[in-house]
Formats: C-alpha cells, structure tokens, sequence
C-alpha cells in the first residue's frame, strides 16, 4: 500500500447558509463540522494502513515543510492543490509563515496576522492522495501585494479589525454599507466583549474554534 503527501488549500470563509436571530444580540448560526464522520474516515484509514512504501505527490513531504519554503497550484491534482515550488519559481504564489501540526477540524488552526492561504498538507494511504490524515498546516502569504489575510481587506482567517456583515460574513471594511460592522475582538462569549461593542454576534459553536462571539462596533 503506497502513503501519498498531498497539499489542498482550507476554506477560511465563514460556511453558508447561516441563519440569525435577532432577538436581542444577533446570534449567527453556523452548521456543525461533520465531526463524527471525519473521525470515522480517519479511523478507518488508520487502521487500513499495513504498507511501507511510500511515495510523494506534491514537491515536498510532509515533514520537510519549513518557514520560508514556496509553493504554487498545482493544478493537475485539483483546483485547491498546492505543490512546493522554489521561490524564484514563475509559478510560486505563496510563502510559509509559518508550519502547524495538523488539524481535524480546520477551526481549530489559528495562522499569525497576514496570512492569505492555508493549506492542509495531508497523508493519504493507496492509490489516491486527494484525501487522508491531515499531518501540517501551511500558513502561507501571497507573494504579491494582494493580500486578503490583512486585517480590514475581507480575506483570510478573522481576526481583530476585520470587518462582518449582518450574518457574520468577513468582507472588506472598504465595501461600504449599513450593514458592515467592525471587528472589536474575538471572545467565547458575548459577555466578554470588550466596552464600545455595540453589536455582539453569538456563533453555533465550532470544534477547535476558540472563540464563539464576534465582537463589533459600527463600521
């Protein structure tokens, strides 16, 4: 049985299809992460796996990540895949800011200000490497100068001066419009925000998420 490394970048949009009350604070809710059936999917490849050779799809395995390392789509595994490119490579798009362990749950990473990408590096186990246990998170940056991870640009993981709209949606503090709000802080409950918060956004709880209210002020 071959064990494959492949790369696929993270959504760090909010899912859809939130729902608000607005019986006093707003409260957004958020679907759950289908927890159970991702520990059933690890679980079973765990245990399926009897093979020792090993095979890389991606430039770089799992374990060679390092800060500064670059990387590019790579396009001929899937739309979300990333391969490790060299830096001065035309086709490298992103930097490492940073290496974290793995994650079931992708709330539960937190990349540092400025990142754009975040990139699940996973171990699959046969012939296919779109999908198996993931073992590093890549935080990584543009290297352009658009960079949507910057606070208030509407991209990226959010975090303190970030901007919401109504249904806890990040978009760019620049849009415009009555329904933006900024982001004041980040807390696990709306009881803890901090004074000049005037519009609490209470979350649906997320596994490995460490905060569950958005804290916010008028935009």
């Amino acid at each position: 049985m071959s064990v494959h490394d492949s790369t696929q970048a993270l959504s760090a949009e909010p899912e859809d299809g939130a729902l608000v009350r607005r019986r006093g604070p707003r409260r957004a809710l958020r679907r759950c992460s289908k927890a159970a059936l991702l520990v059933a999917l690890v679980v079973g490849a765990a245990t399926a796996c009897n093979g020792t050779d090993s095979s890389a799809s991606g430039g770089h395995k799992a374990k060679e990540w390092k800060v500064g390392d670059c990387a590019g789509p790579d396009e001929k595994e899937s739309k979300d895949a990333y391969q490790a490119l060299d830096c001065d490579d035309s086709k490298a798009t992103i930097k490492a800011l940073e290496i974290k362990s793995g994650a079931i749950f992708a709330d539960s990473i937190q990349c540092p200000a400025g990142t754009d990408v975040i990139i699940s590096v996973k171990v699959s186990f046969g012939s296919s490497a779109s999908a198996g246990i993931p073992s590093k998170t890549v935080c990584g940056r543009n290297l352009t100068g658009d960079h949507p991870g910057d606070a208030g640009a509407g991209g990226g993981q959010l975090v303190k001066g970030d901007c919401v709209d109504d249904n806890a949606k990040e978009v760019p503090c620049g849009s415009g419009g009555s329904g933006v709000h900024k982001v004041l802080a980040l807390t696990k409950k709306a009881e803890e925000c901090p004074s000049g918060t005037d519009n609490p956004i209470e979350l649906f709880p997320s596994p490995g998420r460490p905060y569950d209210a958005i804290c916010t002020t008028k935009a």
